[in-house]
């Protein structure tokens, strides 16, 4: 298990298993921004005290079951894909969101092109 240490809790995310994270030579690998942004807003909503992580671990195993279930062949196989889908149904379930709401957001954030955010100029190596 590693932990990622934010303000408040702790997270021990397993290094084997379903439950664990892609990785490279031991650091996350996030292979688009939205995986990154996903899981930052995981451990955001669970530093705020909105889930225990034990919820949002057995919501992720099921997702990966549900996908394992559905893909036998494993192929096309995306586990930040189960995360989304494990953190969707966790917020529903928690009715800290409506599923309709998370539809309606989600879709207004695929809708934004890749740079919406970033119109001004400047360097970023810092």
């Amino acid at each position: 298990m590693s932990v990622v240490e934010g303000d408040e809790l702790p997270v021990h995310l397993d290094v084997a298993g379903a439950a664990a994270p892609p990785r490279l030579n031991g650091e996350l690998v996030f292979t688009e921004p939205w995986e990154s942004r996903v899981f930052g807003v995981t451990m955001a909503l669970h530093q705020s005290g909105a889930f225990v992580w034990d919820e949002f671990k057995d919501q992720l195993i099921a997702a990966i079951g549900g996908w394992e279930a559905a893909h036998p062949d494993g192929q096309d196989y995306r586990y930040y894909r189960c995360w989304l889908d494990a953190l969707q149904h966790l917020l529903a379930d928690r009715r800290i969101v409506t599923t309709g709401d998370l539809d309606h957001r989600l879709d207004a954030f695929a809708q934004r092109p890749a740079d919406h955010d970033h119109d001004h100029d400047h360097d970023h190596d810092r």
